[in-house]
């Protein structure tokens, strides 16, 4: 078997039973299970939500994306060995330190195989919700430029690239277009303040005003909690993206919960600390990957101008990377993956055919 055939490239063609069309994203594939299999697997496996609650099924891919575009490699390799297990491995880990420490649940109601979750139906709150512990990446090239304000916070003088802020900074953005918000741009990914969120925290899809403090709580917690955890392992946590969401549990009580990854090298930076002391930054995150490929390209701008997107898709599409270059990103997921869990990560041969037998046999959704 070749190393192409043991990476999961697609992961939108599963036979997974389900009446609605597969959602499929950048990395992760949804299937929705029937109201049937739904009911069904509440009552089997004893899941704590209500009993007519929509699950769905999750399966992360190996892809990789950077600059809002899919890479991939020369022989047929159109992944990243390694890199979907690494990203559940490591958001298992996180999400159930959380619950452990009493800050929040997440969507996860159990996970079949390492690269499957099933999930409960959340409605998400429109928000990227970022925090900053040191300055770097686009918060430092606009600082750079003579930008002292960022997302409605004053940044102080005399600020060095990379070191560390004052203090943690949450800097959110927007999840998806919003309209008719005054002040904030109709278009995905854009800088808001906190200001923005309490004046339309129903545009936010948040259910009360009150509910603002608590993701805000959330979102600290969860990053602290995390950064602990990294600096036993002398690694950096430098700054992240959660994503947050409504459930209902099965007392009928909404909660606030975690949602989609955490603290995964997708969603964060991650340093080296023996590194760092050293001035010198070696990222253990995607982060590396998109260092590379500016370097890779003889004309970064394409990868950085949002008004060259055209020009970016078919650079994307048209170049295969050397294997090598993804293997060293296998390296960092699989290294940054088995450090954070304290476990070796065990990787499939076969993985779609691996996901197929399981949610099969013990599951009975596929036919």
């Amino acid at each position: 078997m070749s190393l192409a055939d043991k990476v999961l490239a697609v992961n939108n063609d599963l036979p997974i039973r389900t009446h609605q069309p597969v959602h499929s994203g950048k990395v992760r594939s949804v299937y929705w299970l029937t109201e049937e299999d739904s009911r069904r697997l509440i009552q089997e496996k004893g899941y704590k939500v209500a009993p007519d609650a929509p699950l769905a099924i999750m399966v992360i891919s190996d892809r990789i994306s950077a600059f809002d575009c899919i890479w991939h490699g020369e022989e047929g390799l159109n992944g990243v060995p390694g890199k979907g297990a690494a990203l559940n491995a490591i958001s298992n880990h996180w999400f159930r330190l959380f619950k452990e420490q009493g800050l929040a649940d997440s969507h996860i109601l159990d996970i079949p195989h390492p690269f499957v979750w099933i999930v409960q139906k959340a409605t998400p709150v429109k928000i990227e919700a970022i925090c900053r512990q040191y300055i770097t990446g686009s918060m430092w090239r606009s600082y750079e430029k003579g930008e002292r304000e960022f997302c409605g916070i004053r940044l102080p003088e005399g600020l060095k690239k990379d070191q560390k802020l004052p203090e943690l900074l949450m800097t959110p953005s927007t999840k998806g277009i919003l309209k008719g918000i005054p002040g904030v741009p109709e278009a995905d990914d854009v800088n808001i303040t906190r200001q923005n969120i309490e004046d339309n925290f129903a545009a936010f899809n948040f259910k009360s005003r009150d509910d603002i403090a608590t993701y805000e709580r959330l979102l600290k917690e969860g990053f602290e909690v995390i950064s602990q955890e990294l600096a036993k392992i002398d690694q950096v946590f430098v700054d992240t993206k959660f994503e947050f969401g409504y459930v209902t549990d099965d007392q009928g009580n909404e909660k606030l919960i975690y949602m989609d990854e955490v603290g995964t090298p997708d969603s964060s930076r991650i340093w080296d600390g023996p590194a760092y002391r050293e001035g010198r930054i070696v990222e253990n995150s995607k982060e590396d990957f998109r260092q590379l490929l500016l370097k890779h390209f003889p004309d970064p701008d394409i990868l950085l101008n949002k008004e060259r997107m055209p020009e970016r898709e078919v650079l994307a599409e048209n170049n295969a990377l050397p294997v090598e270059v993804l293997m060293n990103i296998s390296r960092t997921y699989v290294g940054i993956a088995e450090k954070i869990t304290g476990q070796k990560l065990e990787l499939s041969d076969n993985p779609k055919a691996d996901i197929i037998a399981i949610l099969r046999d013990q599951y009975g959704l596929v036919d």
